[in-house]
């Protein structure tokens, strides 16, 4: 079929048999006598036949739309509708948007791919510069969660000295906002001609970003109150009046792992503390993750040198412009466009590739 080839899709993306036994094997099991004496396998079991069930009727949209197009492309090829035919053209590009992300959800299966996350983007070697390049990729991930429709707020802030951010922590609220942003958790190199250098030479600049699943009341993280210091401080930055005359700003240090978390973006301590601790669980979360899977060492490896031959990702401004993905290899010479938010590409072929790895 001509328009599957179009669409850039296998044939055999569209044939969901497999999927409709799953869901079948679940219902057989959801009608057993005993399936509620276990409430949590049960809730979960439901939850997954719903899910796979939405799923399946999205494909199916998708094969019907698909042949509609096919056979209006046929009429239209008989008439020689050249409108028509330009129509379909903007159809197809449609549905190949919304078939990607289908296959984007496909891939994220992990129980906390689901979960809104926690961004944190700290300045590298570089000086200004770095701080610069941090406050560039704030406002880049800012204005992709804008397209994506995920509800982003910053809680926690540090100016640079001259210019650009130190290090900012936001939530991101949405539909798989953890699976999505995990792709970006590295190091980000930046090169182009400095416009703090006045005699115009070429910097390179890094910049580390760190991904969390937040964590709901639903997962119980335990923490004990005598493992916590807690201090307060005058929160500085942006905010407004009120919290820069207050020592409304909270950091909390968990002294068995020496993670430090935290908050000064609330109006109030009391509201601080509760994003801090909020942030805090959802760190040791992640921890927990990287122990199950047994990738701690390689992580905090990866994590501990923010500068050179660590880079997951070069945004080249200056001989040339050019943005790699050094996982991928994909590359996309429109550097501004990403850097106004359009990385999908580059999400969709990390997890493209750690899905099929895996």
């Amino acid at each position: 079929m001509i328009y599957k080839r179009e669409l850039n899709i296998s044939e055999n993306v569209f044939d969901i048999p497999e999927m409709r036994m799953k869901i079948k094997d679940l219902e057989e099991l959801s009608l057993k006598q005993d399936f509620w004496n276990d409430q949590d396998k049960a809730r979960d079991v439901l939850q997954k036949k719903t899910k796979l069930s939405d799923a399946a009727d999205r494909w199916d949209r998708f094969n019907k739309d698909l042949n509609d197009i096919e056979n209006l492309a046929e009429m239209a090829l008989q008439e020689k509708d050249e409108q028509v035919l330009e129509d379909i053209g903007s159809e197809l590009e449609r549905l190949n948007l919304a078939v990607g992300q289908e296959e984007l959800k496909m891939m994220l299966n992990a129980e906390q791919d689901a979960m809104n996350a926690i961004v944190s983007i700290h300045a590298g070697a570089g000086g200004t510069e770095a701080q610069d390049w941090t406050e560039m990729l704030l406002r880049m991930y800012l204005r992709w969660a804008e397209k994506r429709k995920f509800a982003a707020k910053i809680i926690d802030y540090l100016a640079g000295d001259e210019a650009g951010v130190k290090s900012v922590s936001f939530t991101l609220e949405g539909e798989y906002a953890y699976g999505y942003a995990k792709a970006e958790s590295g190091i980000h190199r930046l090169v182009r001609v400095s416009p703090f250098d006045a005699g115009g030479r070429r910097h390179t600049s890094f910049a580390s970003v760190f991904v969390y699943p937040e964590v709901d009341d639903e997962i119980k993280i335990e923490i004990n109150d005598d493992d916590l210091r807690i201090d307060t401080f005058r929160a500085g930055g942006k905010g407004g009046q009120h919290v820069n005359k207050t020592d409304s700003a909270v950091r909390i240090t968990h002294l068995p792992t020496g993670i430090v978390v935290q908050c000064q973006n609330e109006r109030s301590q009391f509201q601080n503390k509760a994003m801090a601790m909020k942030f805090l669980k959802s760190r040791l979360y992640e921890r927990e993750l990287q122990l199950k899977n047994e990738k701690i060492d390689e992580e905090n490896k990866q994590k501990k040198d923010i500068a050179w031959g660590s880079q997951i990702r070069s945004y080249v401004l200056h001989p040339y412009k050019m943005v790699k993905d050094h996982r991928t290899n994909l590359e996309n010479g429109n550097a501004q466009k990403v850097l106004d938010g359009d990385i999908d590409d580059f999400i969709q072929a990390y997890l493209m590739q750690t899905t099929n790895s895996g």
